[in-house]
């Protein structure tokens, strides 16, 4: 069976804001986020150790301040790390050079922020292929890729138009059709969304949800919205004082909350309506199952109907493809859908 390594590792990853922090590292063993600060320093990211797999949708959560954007720009190298190692498709990026560096994010990464940087003086389409401008790529090839790139989010008919005369939500597409003509393997998201009205942000969710299926990117997104986590993640990481303390699926955040802290975020979501019913499948091993199977990727609240008439206490469940991955407790995901759980 051939392992494949993830598209991002970091180990042990620490930055450290003050004077001298790599002699200060040596110190920390031991030491709270408060100790630290105490000492003078701040500990942006603390002693995080996490991978991303390839093609995985890794959502970097937590409040202003808990270090999620200092943690992508570290897995960037947009700022360098004090201490551990960010490994990016095989290779160290810490031990790269400015140029091997400058290639790697040109012909890998993709980077969409909460504001969208977008040059008003250029047109859609000349906002677009600008990367693959600076590329070295010829005029006629990056202009025939950011149409592809602009027909791909919806903004088809607006090749002419300048950043001032498009709505907040069309000008954040510009900035994702900018990313995406690079074709990178790794996407990087900061708060893309948060910035936009509600309407225009659940229809940006929708879009990206759908260029997601499409495209099949490995992505990090970072959010301060735990439904809007909750409706992207494959797993949500929530950080607070710069260390992870929680990384798991939707399902097994809400369900088992690892701290105090992320209780505190799970607290008020209505289980039913994130809890998959393979987050509540348990392996067959010799129980016998009859009739046919719920479907994995349905929630417990999809399931209202199924549940409160089926007759079976145990239900087998299937992957999209039909595939038996487990069975389910009907008890267990009726508490689950009457708040008892």
């Amino acid at each position: 069976m051939t392992v494949v390594a993830p598209a991002i590792s970091c180990r042990n990853v620490w930055k450290l804001f003050g004077q001298k922090p790599q002699s200060y590292l040596a110190s920390t063993p031991g030491k709270s986020f408060e100790d630290i600060r105490r000492d003078g320093y701040i500990a942006a990211v603390r002693d995080v150790s996490i991978e991303v797999g390839r093609g995985e949708l890794l959502v970097i959560m937590g409040l202003s301040g808990s270090g999620k954007s200092t943690l992508v720009r570290c897995m960037s190298r947009l700022v360098d790390i004090t201490g551990g190692e960010i490994i990016v498709d095989g290779q160290n990026i810490m031990s790269l050079n400015e140029r091997e560096l400058i290639e790697l994010r040109r012909r890998k990464m993709g980077m969409v922020f909460q504001s969208f940087g977008l040059l008003p003086n250029r047109t859609v389409l000349d906002n677009v292929a600008f990367p693959l401008e600076m590329r070295g790529q010829d005029r006629h090839d990056r202009r025939a890729r950011a149409m592809e790139v602009i027909k791909l989010v919806g903004l088809e008919g607006r090749e002419e138009y300048f950043p001032r005369e498009l709505s907040g939500g069309q000008q954040q597409r510009v900035g994702i059709a900018r990313s995406l003509a690079i074709e990178p393997d790794i996407w990087f998201l900061d708060e893309p969304f948060s910035a936009l009205d509600p309407l225009i942000r659940r229809e940006m969710q929708d879009e990206f949800l759908r260029l997601r299926g499409m495209l099949g990117k490995t992505i990090v997104f970072i959010t301060h919205d735990f439904d809007e986590a909750l409706r992207l993640a494959d797993r949500i990481a929530i950080m607070k004082d710069g260390a992870v303390e929680q990384c798991d699926t939707p399902d097994k955040i809400v369900l088992n909350p690892a701290t105090d802290y992320v209780v505190k975020f799970t607290e008020d979501v209505e289980k039913a309506r994130v809890v998959h019913a393979r987050g509540l499948a348990r392996p067959v091993n010799d129980v016998e199952l009859e009739g046919p199977p719920v479907p994995g990727d349905a929630t417990v609240r999809q399931l209202a109907r199924q549940l409160v008439n089926e007759r079976r206490e145990v239900l087998p469940v299937a992957d999209s493809g039909g595939k038996l991955i487990g069975r389910m407790n009907r008890q267990e995901a009726l508490d689950i859908l009457l708040g008892t759980a």
